[in-house]
């Protein structure tokens, strides 16, 4: 069939454009006409890619070619497309916390082993060391740092940097903190969906100024939840630390916290074990050890699933104590009070260089942590 470049104009002039009713060729939208063989190509030019009548163009241009020279004409994947306006970056977004060097995740499998406590004096030794640190209270149904830091009366104010309004962490012993228990009637439970939960705990993480930051640690909630998920994906979590006691209990839910960050789909490296309430040492007798909740349960864990003990921590009434005062018992180390230091501050600063140097291991021999990916 000989087609000439007069008869794609001649067909193309009776296609409409639906923007103005005005044919595509008077509009001057087509261009590069050529015709090889019983192939016809041609460009059409749009003012932008957003232009909402691209595809019912191509298609009436197509259909209006196959209609007047048949179906032996082939025209359909030979249209170009042109913008004349070019598709607008889109801005990056901002990565969430991109102060942070690490972030660390404090977990058990249970409530009631003392994970909150060891996540307050853990970051507070770590300040007292030098580093600079922030302390996200995630346990959105049971926070307890603002109470720990003796800060529970204290208001949130807002602060402006870079042109948008941010909330200001609160900053006592060293460390930058927030916790849901500052949003809430500290006398009132938090009656919350997993969705509302979720949505407290992603603005309390991207919507806060944290800056520069060595470790960030979080206060996870015990178990396995919708709040553990949020976290792996909201934030690229360098590692997390188990919390645990020798109880038997104890223990069989500390293997699913472990099992969980282990998953493929998750996939958060475990830094180690804390044992914790390893032993109790009544103050009269200071070199007996009672073994109340069994002996050596988290230290054989620790051996079973292939990850470091971090260490063992002994049943001290005073670190309950300094926790419910408002003076975690690693204060003295913030304070420089080398006279008050007791063996459990002595413990928690060992513990926080520990976990400084398996998180420094990780870093060499791993990549960053992925943040999880939500299929819909």
């Amino acid at each position: 069939m000989n087609i000439t470049d007069k008869d794609i104009r001649d067909i193309l002039g009776t296609v409409r454009y639906p923007g103005n009713g005005k044919s595509i060729i008077e509009n001057g939208m087509v261009e590069n006409i050529r015709i090889e063989d019983d192939n016809v190509y041609f460009t059409l030019i749009f003012d932008k890619s957003t232009n909402p009548f691209i595809k019912s163009v191509i298609r009436m241009a197509e259909t209006a070619i196959g209609t007047k020279l048949g179906p032996s004409v082939k025209v359909k994947g030979n249209i170009d497309i042109r913008f004349l306006q070019a598709a607008p970056e889109k801005e990056a977004p901002r990565p969430v916390l991109p102060g942070v060097k690490n972030i660390i995740g404090i977990s058990s499998g249970k409530g009631g082993v003392g994970k909150s406590t060891v996540a307050a004096n853990v970051a507070i030794a770590l300040a007292a060391k030098g580093y600079k640190v922030g302390l996200l209270d995630a346990d959105i149904f049971g926070p307890s740092m603002p109470r720990m830091f003796g800060v529970e009366d204290e208001p949130l104010y807002m602060v402006n940097r870079d042109g948008k309004d941010w909330i200001e962490p609160i900053e006592k012993y060293g460390v930058k903190m927030l916790s849901i228990g500052f949003l809430v009637a500290k006398e009132n439970p938090v009656l919350w969906r997993g969705s509302m939960a979720s949505n407290a705990l992603r603005q309390l993480i991207t919507d806060a100024w944290w800056g520069e930051l060595d470790y960030f640690l979080i206060d996870m909630p015990p178990g396995t939840s919708d709040i553990h998920l949020t976290l792996v994906q909201t934030l690229p979590i360098t590692g997390v630390v188990i919390v645990t006691t020798p109880q038997e209990v104890a223990l069989a839910d500390a293997r699913k916290g472990v099992a969980m960050f282990k998953d493929e789909k998750i996939n958060v490296p475990v830094l180690g074990i804390v044992e914790n309430m390893a032993w109790f040492t009544p103050a009269a007798h200071p070199d007996e050890k009672y073994y109340i909740f069994g002996k050596g349960g988290g230290a054989n864990l620790a051996e079973k699933l292939g990850v470091k003990l971090l260490i063992q921590l002994p049943l001290v009434a005073g670190i309950c104590e300094d926790a419910d005062n408002g003076a975690p018992t690693s204060t003295a180390l913030a304070a420089a009070e080398k006279d008050a230091l007791t063996a459990e501050g002595v413990a928690f600063a060992l513990l926080a260089d520990s976990i400084v140097a398996q998180c420094d291991e990780r870093n060499r021999q791993l990549p960053p942590t992925e943040k999880v990916q939500v299929k819909k």
